[in-house]
């Protein structure tokens, strides 16, 4: 039974525009386990400490990256998220500029990740451990707009067959 929580908690859901009783809704939740660990991802990626890699500063690479995609519904839950979020008033760390580039990279161009874009990672202050949690994020980033443009996509094509 899917827990009542998931239409407030669920980003894909929200980013997407899936609510309980739309035919789509109920097909993600065909495999209702997949949908529960992409959210615990997002959570983990975001929310669980990793030394020299804040919140906020994960957050504003979230934005960066869906904004850089075109995904205006991440890009709203991610500002919020980031306005809600305890150290927002904080200043983003020094090494900001160089997880943005690296990000950016990874986004529109993967082969980029190389190890310079690394070693720029490493002269901006990060450690292993930060640089492993943003490329992951940024990895994980890539499924969550695949599957929320994917489900847009089902979507237009259901209102367009209904017409």
């Amino acid at each position: 039974m899917p827990d009542e929580r998931d239409q407030d908690t669920d980003v894909i859901d929200r980013a997407a525009g899936l609510a309980p009783g739309d035919p789509l809704h109920a097909a993600r939740r065909f495999r209702a386990k997949v949908a529960q660990a992409t959210q615990a991802s997002h959570d983990a990626l975001l929310q669980q400490p990793v030394d020299g890699l804040s919140t906020e500063d994960r957050v504003r690479v979230a934005a960066h990256v869906c904004t850089i995609a075109g995904a205006p519904t991440l890009v709203r839950h991610y500002e919020a998220l980031l306005a809600a979020a305890p150290g927002r008033d904080a200043p983003p760390s020094p090494a900001l500029p160089a997880m943005l580039e690296f990000a950016a990279a990874l986004t529109t161009d993967p082969r980029q990740g190389d190890r310079a874009a690394i070693a720029a990672l490493r002269r901006a202050g990060l450690g292993d451990a930060a640089i492993v949690a943003l490329a992951q994020l940024v990895a994980f980033l890539s499924y969550q707009l695949r599957v929320v443009a994917g489900l847009q996509a089902m979507r237009a094509g259901a209102t367009e067959i209904a017409r």
